[in-house]
């Protein structure tokens, strides 16, 4: 099969050098032309993943959209909050029944929809995949050993799919639990910040343990709503993701949440950056679904307080350590 990954970003970028290294012929489409011509030309993407160097062969870099739906499989890289607007391009120009396979991790404000559920409400005839895991940019391009999970509901194609991804560096395990699977998506971003913000306030590894293994309950709490497998938040993109998230130097929520917690300012934070943090957009959302569906959530709670600048992160860290004890469970 051939590939075009729409959205020239970190991971886009990334994934498309994995193709390309790996002889499937690769597309790599970027919004910008001025981006594209200088990736085409340089071989490296210097805004986003400047210190990997792409493939001469099997890669082309353009700024045309037709060009690259031509492919056989379309993997969306772009922001979740991009999604939305990419479908409404692609939707006059894409053949019938195509092959997406989706990597944005968040829920879309307007209609409280997955990513996969967004696909598909705009392109109902689409075959539609989301791949997720513990996946940084920075070391998929570097060809560090890596393990993903691709989550859809057709298991011909999806194993089609992830023997043509997978390579000796790069693990990929099926699902098709994809709703659970884009759930931790979600939320672990949510829960990255809460942890940069505790390692911001300069508190240690016992915090630190404590806000993943509680954010992953609160992931449990509120995938169970939806009737996901528990499993799923067990797996590479719930639990795996989750501590390389709130562990990671290359986490851009955690980055966020660490200059919170120094008492920046979100606004000033969001100016200086030129990736995408995807829980600070996940974060309202989430809380909003999790008190229509009365689902505890206190860390996405505290969170978003912080966001909405309504509290300040030693309060927060209070409130949650002074809540009312109670047994250990989800």
């Amino acid at each position: 099969m051939t590939y075009a990954v729409l959205g020239a970003g970190g991971w886009g970028t990334a994934f498309a050098r994995l193709l390309a290294t790996s002889g499937h012929k690769t597309v790599l489409w970027a919004r910008d032309a001025r981006q594209a011509e200088a990736i085409a030309a340089t071989r490296r993407n210097a805004k986003y993943l400047p210190n990997v160097v792409l493939p001469l062969e099997n890669l082309d870099v353009t700024p045309d959209l037709s060009r690259a739906v031509a492919e056989d499989v379309l993997i969306l890289a772009v922001p979740s909050f991009g999604v939305a607007n990419l479908l409404r391009q692609l939707e006059p120009l894409i053949g019938p029944s195509p092959v997406i396979v989706n990597l944005a991790k968040g829920i879309d404000h307007t209609t409280k929809r997955t990513m996969s559920q967004l696909i598909a409400s705009a392109l109902p005839t689409a075959n539609v995949f989301t791949l997720s895991g513990p996946s940084h940019a920075e070391e998929v391009g570097q060809d560090m050993p890596t393990a993903v999970v691709l989550a859809g509901r057709d298991p011909t194609v999806g194993q089609e799919l992830q023997y043509d991804i997978a390579t000796s560096r790069f693990r990929v395990y099926l699902s098709e639990d994809i709703l659970g699977v884009e759930l931790c998506a979600t939320i672990k971003n949510v829960i990255a910040l809460a942890t940069g913000i505790s390692d911001g306030l300069g508190y240690g590894d016992n915090s630190r343990g404590a806000l993943i293994t509680r954010g992953l309950a609160e992931m449990v709490r509120f995938g169970r709503t939806f009737g996901v497998c528990d499993e799923t938040f067990f797996g590479l993109s719930g639990l795996g993701d989750l501590v390389a998230t709130c562990t990671s130097q290359h986490s851009r929520n955690r980055h966020v949440g660490w200059r919170l917690g120094h008492g920046e300012s979100l606004e000033m934070i969001l100016s200086e950056m030129d990736m995408v943090a995807e829980g600070v957009h996940a974060t309202s959302i989430v809380h909003k679904i999790a008190v229509e569906k009365h689902v505890e959530m206190p860390i996405t709670e505290a969170v978003h307080r912080l966001l909405q600048g309504v509290a300040d992160p030693l309060s927060l860290v209070e409130a949650i350590m002074t809540r009312a004890p109670k047994r250990e469970g989800i």
